[in-house]
């Protein structure tokens, strides 16, 4: 665990803005919690929807778009209640049986949500989704434990090191981000007949081997695609 608390340190003090840190964080915590977790990032703002600020994979995402619909779910009730919920098996579990079916549908069988709180207050959460059940057990929940209470310290310091209005900027472009990546993995999911999470990786592997950041990489495949650059909308309302 030290050596990925490090690994936090060096994001909260090297990362350019506050939409690489919250990324950085996410993909932190898949490796300190366990192999083949993706993980998503809510934060409540202001009162409006809470939004999906960060993620390892669209698929977490996908996971949290559902619950942010519903008006409830594990991530959701992490948030609001300040207390950790685990799902062993999404096919099996009753409490929350239309997001389960829903996950169940898109390949995730267990997850595990904790708050992230700051000043005793309840800001966010940390979702991690497996496709396998029983993903989560004492070891993988202790780690996931430690975790996030260091997070919700880091994101602490990362707000106050960000003006309100800057916060908010980040988190458009972060959730605007998401939507173009999600269109040009439509777009390599049809031309390479990949699932989802390839398709990703294959994104990622041309940013990293070009120094082109994700979203970047993005817009010119759907531009190439479409003639035209992407223009999605944010689910921010103004005012």
């Amino acid at each position: 665990m030290q050596e990925e608390l490090a690994g936090l340190q060096s994001a909260l003090l090297n990362t350019e803005n506050v939409e690489q840190f919250l990324h950085e964080l996410a993909v932190l915590s898949t490796r300190v919690v366990g192999d083949g977790l993706c993980c998503g990032m809510t934060l409540r703002q202001h009162g409006r929807q809470p939004v999906t600020a960060a993620c390892t994979d669209p698929l977490a995402s996908q996971a949290d778009d559902i619950q942010y619909r519903m008006g409830d779910g594990p991530c959701l009730h992490a948030m609001r209640g300040g207390e950790r919920v685990r799902i062993d098996d999404m096919a099996r579990h009753h409490r929350w049986s239309r997001f389960c079916r829903q996950a169940v549908s898109l390949g995730i069988r267990s997850s595990l949500s904790l708050p992230l709180i700051t000043g005793d207050v309840p800001v966010g959460a940390l979702s991690w989704y497996a496709r396998r059940p029983h993903a989560f057990g004492p070891a993988e929940t202790r780690r996931a434990e430690d975790f996030a209470e260091h997070a919700s310290g880091a994101l602490a310091l990362a707000r106050r090191m960000a003006s309100c209005s800057d916060l908010n900027d980040q988190l458009r472009s972060s959730i605007t981000s998401r939507a173009v990546i999600d269109q040009a993995l439509g777009v390599i999911m049809a031309t390479e007949r990949c699932a989802q999470d390839e398709a990703f990786a294959l994104l990622r592997t041309v940013s990293q081997n070009t120094n082109v950041k994700l979203r970047e990489v993005a817009a010119t495949i759907v531009t190439n695609v479409s003639g035209k650059p992407p223009r999605p909308t944010s689910p921010f309302e103004e005012g």
